[in-house]
C-alpha cells in the first residue's frame, strides 16, 4: 500500500509538472490579416485564408467604387444585397481569437459582429456605421471563437477589408516537453514495479 502511494505521488508530480508547463510552451501565436488583394473579382473561394466562407455568399472585387473604399491595397469583399445575417457566417478551422476588420460603405448600414464557440453566442461587438473612410470594427472579445457572423442593417451596402484573427500555434519544444513528462511518468512507474 505504501509503495502504491509513493508511486501515485511520483506519477502525479510528473504529470502536474508536464501539464503546468505546457500552456507557457504553447504561447506562440500567428496573427493573420486577410487583405483580399490576392483574389480575382468574383465569388470568394469557400476555403480562402483557411476559413469556411461557403455559407456567406461573399464577393471579392478590386475596382475603385466610392464609398466602398479598401483599407489597404485594392481588394475587399462584400455580401449579397439585403442578405440575411445568418448568410454572413465565417467559420474558422480551429478555435481562434478574432480581432476585427475594416469596413467602408453607405451610412446607415450599421455593422456589428456576433462571435460563436461550439454553436453558442459568446459575444456581440460594438456597432459601426460605415462611411467612405475605412474604419476598424474591433470584436472586443479576447476569448476563443470558431465562427464570426457579420451583422448589418443593410447587407450589400458595405465592404470588408483586412479581416484579422490570431491562432495559437504549438511550438516544437512543447511536444518535446510533453514527451519528456510522459517518459518521466513511465520511468517512475517502471522503477516502482521493479521494486
Amino acid at each position: 500500500m505504501r509503495k502504491n502511494l509513493h508511486l501515485l505521488r511520483g506519477v502525479l508530480a510528473a504529470g502536474v509538472l508536464t501539464v503546468a508547463t505546457l500552456p507557457a510552451a504553447m504561447a506562440a501565436s500567428i496573427t493573420t490579416v486577410l487583405s483580399f488583394d490576392d483574389l480575382a473579382d468574383g465569388v470568394l473561394p469557400a476555403g480562402y485564408g483557411g476559413l469556411d466562407w461557403s455559407t456567406a455568399g461573399w464577393t471579392a472585387f478590386s475596382i475603385p467604387a466610392a464609398p466602398y473604399s479598401a483599407h489597404s491595397g485594392t481588394g475587399r469583399v462584400t455580401t449579397g444585397f439585403m442578405a440575411d445575417d445568418a448568410s454572413s457566417a465565417i467559420r474558422f478551422a480551429q478555435m481562434t481569437t478574432f480581432d476585427g476588420a475594416f469596413f467602408a460603405g453607405q451610412g446607415g448600414a450599421v455593422l456589428s459582429f456576433e462571435l460563436y464557440l461550439g454553436g453558442q453566442k459568446v459575444h456581440s461587438s460594438a456597432t459601426l456605421d460605415p462611411s467612405a473612410a475605412p474604419s476598424f470594427l474591433a470584436s472586443g472579445y479576447a476569448g476563443l471563437v470558431d465562427m464570426v457572423q457579420v451583422k448589418s442593417v443593410n447587407h450589400g451596402e458595405f465592404v470588408m477589408d483586412d479581416f484579422t484573427f490570431t491562432q495559437a500555434v504549438p511550438e516544437p519544444h512543447s511536444y518535446a516537453l510533453l514527451l519528456a513528462g510522459l517518459l518521466a511518468v513511465g520511468v517512475a512507474t517502471r522503477r516502482q514495479q521493479s521494486r
